[in-house]
């Protein structure tokens, strides 16, 4: 269907609380049978999908969003650290583009908090792209860059308000800034156009 449609590609959705990540986190699954308890188990199903997923569209048109860190919806894990370990060394059997995950300091998704916690033990792990989210400013952006933390960062509430972000960034031009009550809102349609562009 992707390549009918015309997309490049496909990222699976397994952070945020969100329906996969109900299975691979020890806070949220309760599961007693071969997709419970054990970490092998709670990720069997979600590795399953990138496996399907890989198998008819190519491992080459594949991502995966993951956050073991963040606790959004009460959906925690106990050892973050080793589930995000456990998921990169198992996702590089199949191959897939790249891995996108969210930083620890977004344990709480509204804020950035301080935390001990690194992705840089993950990202010397993954063999494929490493993208990361989570906060981050203009120069964040560019250190985590510079210092092979990631080979990609994504920006998302920046860009709602900027939607010429690369262009401000380019320019290291003032930002908009962002107001999450007309985030993702239908009627009236705000949020992507209510905000002053450069020219």
């Amino acid at each position: 269907m992707v390549k009918i449609v015309g997309f490049d590609g496909v990222e699976i959705h397994g952070a945020h609380g969100y329906l996969l990540e109900q299975f691979m986190k020890d806070k949220a699954n309760d599961r007693t049978d071969e997709y419970g308890g054990t970490l092998e188990n709670r990720c069997r199903f979600v590795l399953e999908i990138v496996e399907a997923v890989a198998n008819e569209i190519g491992a080459e048109r594949v991502g995966i969003k993951l956050s073991p860190f963040e606790k959004f919806g009460d959906c925690g894990d106990s050892n973050p650290q080793e589930l995000g370990l456990y998921m990169v060394n198992a996702l590089n059997k199949y191959g897939i583009l790249y891995c996108h995950l969210v930083e620890p300091r977004m344990e709480i998704v509204d804020e950035k908090a301080e935390c001990h916690y690194s992705l840089v033990s993950i990202r010397k792990v993954f063999n494929g792209t490493f993208m990361v989210t989570g906060g981050y400013e203009r120069q964040d952006g560019i250190n985590a860059i510079a210092e092979n933390r990631a080979d990609l960062v994504a920006y998302g509430r920046l860009f709602i308000s900027n939607p010429d972000l690369p262009k401000r960034f380019a320019l290291n031009a003032p930002l908009n800034k962002y107001n999450r009550e007309t985030f993702y809102t239908s009627d009236p349609v705000i949020g992507y156009i209510d905000y002053p562009s450069l020219e």
